[in-house]
């Protein structure tokens, strides 16, 4: 789990620690995790622990501390924990792929890791239930264990190879979703035209790093480590806690370029998608897209419209719309000059026109409605 994600389970565990506290904490000092067999003859009240394996979750029991478990690698540890709802989060993942258009898709796992599993059952499940195929790959399980890098990277990459694109690929965390993402270069294969991927935890360094920066599902960190806090609380005062608490439904889908894109059979759709993505900060229109196709205007319209139902004018104004959007969702202050020339629009004069069309507010109405959410999430 990358450093960004932990920071706000950290936050949610401070926040409960401040009200109900006050809390001491034994940390250490040099590695942000401290095994469950360190703890050996500590004195303390109550353990917020990370149990991977079944001799972490032995050594817990030994304790005779109360403790409580923030990981679902392991099915049955018998220690209370609280976990995401990962059977949801495939189904999402599913459900964001199956609207950008795909009907193939593949599942990133890891073997014998409980979370990983079920997460890959929801989106199988919710794949085939829409009417699509998934072939599944579960990379050895790395945890306490010292595997040749090559072989897993090999294993991926022969899998990947196996998959006939555009396929929809969700993977069990962002790490393992960047590692998709480098053997598809490596490969050959275009993300997210050939090859569309989606990862989860949404760590924000790791997506941000990747090439094409990686949508993910997110979760809520903080209700995760509040959450976990109150239960330890409890346990701490004597009281029956169930081993599994209520699953913490998935935050939502966080966009980025790995799933930006609306997959088709037509090569020559699937050329003009990742020209329009390559030049989006560029005022190109469509006999830009037909000099590089050397197509005529016709034969590309019938090849839109049979392919997405649309003109290859009116899929340009949906993506720079739709590029606008994420542009104003992350700003404090907006211009809108600025906005409407990284989104490939004349002038903001043009683009609030065209996104009025599309979305029936103008940016700054939108602008506002976004900004007014995130301060009052409630």
């Amino acid at each position: 789990m990358g450093v960004t994600h932990m920071e706000g389970i950290v936050h949610g565990i401070l926040q409960y620690a401040r009200q109900h506290g006050p809390w001491q904490f034994t940390v250490n000092p040099d590695v942000l995790s401290l095994s469950p067999c360190s703890l050996r003859g500590w004195s303390g009240n109550g353990i917020i622990t990370w149990i991977n394996t079944k001799a972490e979750a032995h050594a817990i029991t030994q304790l005779d501390i109360p403790a409580v478990n923030l990981c679902g690698a392991l099915g049955d540890t018998g220690i209370p924990r609280v976990t995401v709802d990962n059977q949801a989060t495939g189904r999402l993942a599913a459900e964001h792929l199956l609207e950008c258009g795909f009907r193939r898709f593949g599942y990133y796992g890891v073997r014998g890791m409980w979370n990983a599993q079920q997460r890959g059952v929801g989106f199988v499940e919710a794949v085939e239930k829409a009417g699509g195929t998934c072939s599944v790959c579960n990379s050895p399980n790395t945890i306490g264990q010292h595997p040749r890098w090559e072989r897993i990277g090999s294993q991926l990459q022969d899998w990947l190879a196996s998959l006939t694109p555009p396929v929809g690929v969700f993977a069990f965390t962002d790490y393992r979703a960047r590692m998709v993402l480098e053997a598809c270069e490596r490969l050959g294969l275009h993300a997210p035209d050939d090859v569309a991927v989606i990862g989860v935890n949404n760590d924000r360094i790791t997506c941000e790093f990747c090439d094409p920066p990686l949508s993910s599902i997110s979760h809520d960190e903080n209700k995760f480590g509040y959450e976990l806090a109150a239960l330890l609380d409890r346990l701490m005062a004597g009281k029956k806690v169930p081993v599994e608490s209520p699953f913490i439904p998935p935050g939502g889908i966080v966009r980025r370029r790995s799933t930006d894109t609306t997959a088709t059979e037509d090569p020559r759709v699937a050329a003009s998608l990742r020209f329009m993505r390559e030049h989006l900060g560029e005022p190109i229109d469509v006999n830009d897209i037909l000099r590089r196709l050397d197509v005529s205007r016709r034969c590309l319209e019938n090849a839109f419209k049979c392919s997405l139902g649309h003109t290859p004018y009116e899929h340009l104004c949906h993506v720079r719309v739709q590029h606008a959007k994420q542009l104003l969702a992350g700003e404090d202050k907006v211009k809108m000059d600025e906005i409407a020339k990284a989104s490939g629009f004349l002038d903001a004069k043009r683009m609030r026109v065209v996104f009025r069309r599309i979305t029936g507010t103008s940016p700054n109405q939108y602008h506002r409605s976004v900004s007014s959410a995130m301060s009052n999430p409630g």
